[in-house]
């Protein structure tokens, strides 16, 4: 009879305090009951969860918690907290889990200060909108008073080299963090290159799973809607402009609507359709989507922000600075980008216009260089995480 050899489990006995550091409430109240699994909407099909991502936090088992898929399924909800017969709030403890493991994904360790020093990331945050301003302004231009010019005010050459560099360095760091993510994950599912790409059957199990986690899960919000709207027992009670899934997906697709009308203007330029900065009517496609797109992250975000001010539904009982500076980096953005556009069809050209432009500009920049490094990087590591959920759901079905 041979022995099977089996990879050794590292047990790290600091996981504990360093995952409270994140936000998590007393991980030791938890005595494994199995409550918040028969109260959890997610876990008919894995009568584990959320247990098990406790546990690995309980018994120092980093690897394992590094790994494991199912920490990005939940959406804190909040329905464990409130039937947690210790006041154990796993929700809680998932949520500051998931900043472990952003911290832990990016080789920087710059998440990991925005995380765990909430004054030093206030500063750095104020310090870098305000090193943006001041890099631009320092090659502006005159302030036409017969119209709002602001790509002579600030080049729009600038901008553009700018954004460049600032994408370039977000792509390396978020490309680093999915690839130290996936590598783990996979390596504990035993997913490799050939489980995806080595067949056209595993093409199609992985063309299925992505459509999963992308399409059906995090641009139409289905589980989310189906199974996790907080206050579920009271749903009628809350208008369906208020819902929690509707108020996210419309600040995800109000985000992404946004990137897009700026590549497209970008790419009408390139093309020679249109330059940037030419004035066109507000019905002209781009501008359409750029302002259909700026209402819909302007209302999420709002409504947003006065339910974790108001701490309206379970969810939202406890916020972190890492809640509130991404809510206002999106806000003043949108904001900021509205006014602008209020500005620029004004019949007098305002002077308040130009300040309100440079204002925009820098904490856009601001917004997506901090993307890796804060709760924003969720949008990324939650599909990953869901394209290995589908792979596995899958099975060996056709």
């Amino acid at each position: 009879m041979t022995a099977t050899a089996t990879a050794p489990t590292t047990v790290d006995l600091g996981l504990y305090s360093d995952i409270q550091r994140f936000g998590a409430t007393d991980i030791s109240a938890c005595f494994s009951c199995g409550t918040c699994t028969a109260s959890c909407p997610l876990s008919q099909t894995d009568s584990t969860f959320p247990r098990r991502v406790i546990r690995y936090a309980q018994l120092g088992m980093k690897d394992a918690l590094l790994s494991s898929k199912e920490l990005w399924t939940c959406y804190g909800c909040g329905e464990c907290a409130e039937t947690c017969p210790t006041q154990a709030d796993p929700s809680q403890l998932m949520a500051a889990t998931r900043r472990y493991a952003i911290a832990s994904y990016d080789r920087t360790r710059v998440a990991r200060t925005m995380y765990t020093r909430p004054v030093v990331a206030t500063a750095f945050a104020v310090l870098l909108a305000a090193f943006f301003a001041l890099f631009m302004y320092a090659a502006h231009g005159p302030q036409s008073g017969e119209s709002l010019a602001i790509f002579e005010f600030i080049p729009e050459a600038l901008i553009h080299n700018t954004g460049i560099v600032v994408m370039l360095l977000v792509v390396l760091a978020g490309l680093s963090g999915i690839a130290t993510m996936a590598r783990r994950i996979g390596r504990r599912e035993g997913v490799g290159w050939a489980t995806v790409f080595g067949s056209r059957r595993a093409l199609t199990r992985a063309g299925r799973a992505a459509w999963y986690a992308i399409g059906r899960e995090s641009l139409g919000q289905a589980r989310f809607r189906e199974d996790c709207e907080a206050d579920a027992a009271n749903l009628e009670a809350v208008p369906w402009f208020r819902r929690r899934w509707l108020v996210h997906a419309l600040t995800v697709w109000g985000f992404l609507g946004l990137l897009a009308a700026t590549a497209l203007d970008y790419g009408l330029a390139l093309l020679g359709i249109k330059e940037t900065g030419t004035p066109v009517p507000l019905w002209y496609p781009v501008r359409l989507l750029g302002t259909a797109a700026g209402v819909a992250l302007l209302y999420g975000t709002t409504v947003l922000i006065v339910d974790r001010y108001r701490a309206a539904n379970r969810s939202v009982k406890r916020s972190t600075t890492a809640d509130w500076m991404l809510l206002g980096l999106l806000w003043v953005t949108g904001l900021t980008g509205f006014v602008l556009e209020l500005a620029l069809y004004l019949p007098e050209p305002p002077a308040w216009g130009y300040w309100v432009f440079l204002v925009h500009v820098a904490v856009a920049l601001e917004l997506v260089l901090l993307a890796p490094f804060m709760k924003l990087a969720h949008a990324v590591y939650r599909p990953v995480a869901l394209f290995f959920v589908a792979l596995a759901t899958q099975g060996d079905q056709p």
